[in-house]
């Protein structure tokens, strides 16, 4: 019996929207990665809703609003019929300053509303599809942040409430406050943490997963940080005895692809795609090639022997280093 893979819409939870089967990170086109070519992130965006992509991912916080405001740039390119089709997910509470430092992040009912509004204004629209906390606010009760996003949807403003890189224990107190459709977390070859707990946690409330890091930011097909600017320059996973270990394991993914005429980055998505139906994979690309690239792995079929033969070469107790530094590490409640 074999995984399907096909391009038929999947559902966000079990209140969620549906949306095309792989969604489009914007991240990585705000400067995370070193400096972007902006026209190149136009039309990265135009070809991947012309292919059919309906969810795009943006943060508040990417670029200091300059992620956001690049959305609504290449959404207006595109005519009002690329925003009747187009869901934007919007994560919002991050804290920066001016340098670009992290100043820590706010879930206050007052600083959501604010937030909200920020965005709102830079991507020009009239509602947000899915709004999201990026993460927890210790300080902050989940109840009392999302409960400020579901007021949000009473008068319109958002359409779904979502969390971000939260425990089984945080979704199911937020779920008792308003319906939640995803849980956006990393998800990937490299990094499986949350199938012991979290995802089966997920799907007994009817939670989705939108999965990020399908490659490890890059780590699973080759990419190093040679940018200026690119923060994974400080992640353990691309630093020092680590990475050599690391690319060791990425090359073992890359000549399983070969022998099935695929790339890396295709086969490493296609995996995810075939571990269940309520995940949609958030895909960083930053070029046209990039994004058409990942969008070949819908055609991809996995059988069970082959996802096994993939889980057995790129063992994630073999990737060395962390996600994120320990400081970053130690915020992250799905890590808890």
């Amino acid at each position: 019996m074999q995984a399907t893979n096909d391009k038929s819409f999947r559902r966000l939870g079990a209140t969620g929207p549906r949306v095309f089967p792989l969604a489009l990170g914007c991240m990585g086109m705000s400067g995370m990665y070193g400096q972007a070519d902006e026209a190149e992130s136009l039309r990265t965006i135009h070809t991947a809703i012309e292919a059919g992509v309906t969810l795009l991912d943006t943060g508040d916080f990417y670029g200091m609003g300059h992620n956001e405001l690049l959305v609504g740039r290449a959404l207006r390119e595109m005519g009002s019929a690329a925003r009747e089709k187009v869901m934007i997910s919007v994560k919002f509470g991050a804290l920066r300053g001016p340098d670009g430092s992290w100043l820590g992040f706010d879930g206050r009912p007052a600083a959501v509303k604010n937030s909200l509004a920020h965005s709102l204004t830079r991507l020009g629209v009239d509602y947000i599809d899915i709004y999201r906390p990026a993460r927890l606010d210790g300080a902050v009760p989940i109840e009392e942040t999302v409960g400020a996003v579901a007021e949000m949807v009473s008068a319109g403003y958002v359409r779904h409430v979502a969390l971000s890189e939260v425990g089984v224990e945080t979704a199911r107190r937020a779920k008792t406050v308003t319906p939640i459709c995803d849980v956006q977390l990393e998800y990937g070859l490299a990094s499986r943490g949350i199938e012991g707990r979290i995802l089966p946690g997920l799907r007994e409330m009817g939670i989705g997963v939108t999965a990020y890091g399908v490659l490890s930011r890059g780590l699973l097909s080759g990419s190093v940080p040679q940018a200026k600017g690119d923060f994974r320059a400080r992640l353990p996973r691309f630093t020092g005895e680590n990475l050599a270990k690391n690319q060791a394991l990425a090359t073992a993914l890359k000549e399983l692809a070969a022998a099935r005429n695929l790339t890396a980055v295709q086969m490493a998505i296609a995996w995810v795609l075939a571990k269940g139906e309520d995940i949609v994979p958030l895909i960083g690309s930053r070029t046209q090639a990039q994004i058409n690239e990942a969008l070949g792995a819908l055609d991809v079929r996995l059988s069970k022997e082959e996802i096994s033969k993939l889980e057995i070469a790129v063992p994630a107790s073999e990737i060395a280093g962390t996600r994120y530094d320990s400081h970053q590490m130690a915020m992250l409640d799905s890590e808890k």
